[in-house]
């Protein structure tokens, strides 16, 4: 009799333990539970941790992350306004901001994972269509670059920006959110992870950076030239004023040379009549010495200045 009662005891309090585990449920920080009952929600969302209760059998829990998700987009070849195709690869954070209204139209997470798909590949080749791939490519307009010759600045070609990437990123999030708006999620960042160029567009991009590149160092090399040309210029004057100057002081002081010289022969010469003399008398000698031998015949007048001295060696 005992061991009946202790095996119904057993039994009584599996019963008692399944129906607990059946009726409670444990909800964590990072989640959200609605509660349907044969199939539709009843009551409002539990979005407190803890441990709840439900009717066991006949209710039923279905958990939704509260935490932020993501969204990956699969790289897609857009158009742009100017016909011009352009690899966009997005991504995307997003929220279960409204648990029960998600439950009605999504379900779970793969289906809401889906209608994101279609929402926001929709509004980025919307709003990629509505601009030039400039607008989409570049984010802000660009300073010209100096030319760091003579200071001035290469004029640079590029289109001017007035929407811009970061811009467009946001309407196209604002417009995502609008659509979503019955769903019970909000997109909460949207972002460009990667635009690429196709082919052709590549290799008009590349034709027209090196174009815009050989233009501006055209320009360096044009400046480079005529600043050579300057300094060239400077130089040969300068050097014709150097040139000139040296010639200049070479003749002055030859000049000043010349005239101390004559100078002093001058003083020499007119320093003592026996000076003078004794000057004309070596010269006569060193004249004879050359000019006669033992076969030499001459006739000379009285009044020569050779005869005289000849006529005084008597």
């Amino acid at each position: 009799m005992d061991n009946k009662k202790f095996i119904l005891a057993i039994i009584a309090g599996a019963v008692l333990l399944f129906i607990f585990s059946t009726s409670t449920y444990i909800v964590n920080e990072s989640e959200q539970v609605v509660v349907t009952q044969f199939g539709k929600p009843v009551g409002e969302p539990v979005v407190t941790p803890g441990i709840k209760f439900k009717i066991p059998f006949i209710q039923t829990t279905h958990f939704f992350d509260k935490r932020y998700l993501e969204w990956d987009g699969d790289p897609n070849q857009v158009p742009t306004k100017d016909k011009k195709f352009i690899f966009v690869d997005t991504y995307a954070r997003w929220q279960i901001t409204d648990p029960l209204q998600f439950f009605k139209r999504m379900t779970n997470e793969r289906g809401a994972i889906s209608r994101i798909d279609d929402i926001l590949d929709g509004e980025t080749r919307n709003y990629i269509a509505k601009h030039n791939i400039e607008e989409a490519v570049r984010s802000s307009n660009r300073t010209p670059a100096s030319s760091g010759i003579i200071g001035e600045l290469v004029g640079d070609s590029l289109t001017t920006i007035y929407v811009g990437r970061d811009k467009i990123q946001e309407m196209i999030q604002v417009a995502a959110n609008e659509q979503a708006l019955d769903l019970g999620i909000e997109i909460l960042d949207f972002r460009f992870k990667r635009i690429n160029y196709v082919e052709e567009v590549q290799t008009q991009v590349y034709e027209r950076m090196k174009s815009e590149r050989y233009r501006i160092a055209d320009k360096f090399k044009s400046e480079g030239q005529g600043e050579a040309s300057n300094i060239n210029g400077e130089k040969e004057r300068e050097l014709l004023t150097i040139v000139s100057e040296a010639y200049k002081t070479a003749e002055e002081i030859k000049g000043d040379a010349d005239g101390k010289a004559a100078a002093i022969y001058s003083q020499a010469y007119d320093k003592t009549a026996s000076s003078r003399q004794l000057y004309s008398f070596l010269k006569s000698m060193e004249t004879y010495e050359k000019t006669f031998d033992g076969q030499t015949h001459i006739i000379l007048s009285t009044d020569n200045e050779l005869y005289k001295y000849l006529k005084s060696m008597k």
